[in-house]
């Protein structure tokens, strides 16, 4: 059986707004993980890990992994904590 996570990606570090932040990610978990034995790099013969499918909604991403009986890990997102600043704090302490 497919297992998979569905989560949002977490925004770039280069990023300072959340364009593209919106979009829930349907992700499979790689299954059996080796170690190449020439270079050392892992590698899987499970080509599902190579997939990410997007999908604009949780509800969407969730139907799709139930129809296609796919076993799925539910990530939600965390809340953001905004704080704000005003220019003159930075002189205040």
């Amino acid at each position: 059986m497919k297992k998979a996570i569905i989560y949002i990606p977490n925004k770039s570090p280069m990023q300072s707004g959340l364009a593209k932040s919106n979009k829930w990610i349907l992700e499979f978990k790689t299954e059996d993980p080796t170690k190449n034995p020439l270079m050392g790099w892992e590698s899987s013969s499970d080509t599902y890990t190579e997939l990410k499918l997007e999908f604009s909604s949780k509800e969407l991403a969730i139907n799709y992994a139930k129809k296609k009986k796919i076993d799925f890990e539910l990530i939600e997102p965390r809340k953001r904590k905004i704080v704000k600043k005003s220019y003159a704090d930075n002189f205040l302490k």
